[in-house]
């Protein structure tokens, strides 16, 4: 059995909440190791490295002095600098005062400011590299799409799976000549929408004209997770070919007719294999990013193109890497738009999801494939990242803020005020932590 089916086949909470640790623990760890390894690049000693919270599961210590340890529960993680009262990296000043003055060089309130720095800023851009590393590697994995309008593999859809073959060259779309796939990308979606629309293909150096599939027929290439889609099992390859009794032919059909619906429960018939099936769903609404903002709309949850995938060729590495470094940048800069939007009202606080929104997120990734929840792992490692760097106290950030003021002032706050502070971030952590799982349990 593979992946896909497996998961499938297992459902349940367990499985979901065990591919939720397993990319919470991937993106932890790497966030981690990045404070540990520039730490102590900067000659600031860890004392342990943990990977989970509470009673120890297992440990051992290194040649470097530092316990790496697994602990019981694998719901973050932390890494514990000399000088550290506890794994928010708070100043025990206890046993700073016993430490000498080469010791205390060692801590990370003793140490020099750029070096202190450093193994804070390690911890989220060590994250943003993890990402970047992870698309680029999709990239490489996928490929690029060609500029030719060449069929490389059909898509499950009866009307073109009897007709196309791999390797046919559009020649022409519903009269338009096809020179190359943008081309074919600015016809089809003119093209109003028909159960067949005329084609003249090349194969074998041979022109071939026939009627066939809509374009951009209504076929499930991807679900969104925790879509009305994928409660109801839709699959990825299902092809939808009525909603209410109404036969649709084209992806755009099926987008107004849910719109118009306004979040009505609606009927769809769908094609699998062969078979017919009878699906009832109800579309949600969500907020999508556009280039002004947000725009929310209903939506049933999946995402779909054309009737064929183009050739794939090998993506460079340095173009593999930028590709990923851009997407890294994509999703944290929608990630603080939403949020921007979320503060203002614009959109719904209900973006905002907690524990058990990520965990269900992860297993309808994982539900759909390898790659999928790798790329996930990826987006939540961005999203883990940038969390980190807001100006909390506890948090990254809020050292990094407190490093900023010991850089103007001359000096660090006094212990008194970093106490308060620490604490009053603490709250507002729990607090926002308390917001989300709300959100998991009353949003829509």
């Amino acid at each position: 059995m593979d992946f896909v089916g497996l998961v499938s086949a297992a459902g349940g909470v367990g499985w979901v909440l065990l591919f939720f640790v397993v990319a919470l623990s991937v993106i932890v760890a790497i966030h981690e190791y990045g404070h540990y390894i520039v730490g102590r690049w900067c000659g600031i000693h860890a004392e342990v490295f943990s990977l989970g919270f509470g009673p120890v599961l297992y440990s051992r210590v290194d040649k470097h002095g530092t316990k790496w340890q697994v602990a019981a529960l694998p719901f973050g993680g932390y890494v514990k600098f000399l000088g550290d009262a506890d794994a928010a990296s708070g100043k025990d000043g206890e046993a700073m005062g016993t430490l000498s003055e080469a010791e205390l060089k060692r801590t990370m309130h003793g140490a020099a400011l750029w070096r202190r720095s450093a193994t804070v800023a390690a911890g989220p851009v060590f994250n943003f590299i993890l990402s970047t590393f992870v698309f680029a590697g999709i990239f490489i994995f996928s490929g690029t799409i060609e500029d030719d309008a060449v069929i490389g593999e059909l898509k499950p859809h009866p009307g073109a799976e009897e007709l196309f073959e791999p390797g046919d060259r559009l020649l022409r779309v519903d009269g338009e000549a096809i020179p190359d796939l943008a081309a074919f990308y600015e016809v089809a979606r003119a093209a109003e929408p028909a159960e067949t629309v005329s084609y003249v293909v090349e194969r074998d150096g041979t022109e071939t004209r026939f009627d066939s599939v809509y374009p951009f027929p209504p076929v499930l290439d991807q679900l969104q997770p925790q879509s009305a889609a994928m409660d109801a099992g839709l699959a990825v390859g299902d092809v939808i070919t009525a909603v209410d009794g109404v036969s649709v032919w084209s992806l755009s059909q099926v987008q107004e007719l849910v719109q118009e619906g306004a979040g009505k429960t609606m009927a769809l018939d769908v094609w699998r294999a062969g078979e017919v099936l009878q699906v009832e769903l109800t579309p949600r609404q969500r907020d999508l990013p556009t280039e002004d903002g947000f725009e929310t709309r209903w939506l049933i949850g999946f995402s779909g193109g054309a009737f064929f995938e183009p050739p794939r060729v090998t993506l460079g590495l340095w173009e593999a890497l930028t590709g990923g470094a851009q997407q890294t940048y994509f999703v944290a800069s929608s990630s603080l738009s939403g949020l921007w939007h979320m503060i203002t009202g614009a959109i719904s606080s209900c973006n905002i999801q907690g524990p058990i929104g990520i965990a269900q997120t992860s297993g309808d990734m994982a539900s759909q494939g390898v790659q999928e929840f790798v790329w996930f792992i990826a987006v939540l490692s961005t999203a883990v990242g940038l969390l980190n760097l807001f100006p909390i106290p506890v948090l990254d950030g809020g050292h990094l803020v407190f490093h900023a003021y010991e850089a103007v002032a001359g000096k660090p706050p006094s212990d008194r005020a970093l106490n308060v502070m620490m604490t009053t971030g603490l709250a507002l952590l729990l607090s926002l932590m308390v917001f989300a799982l709300s959100n998991d349990l009353f949003c829509p």
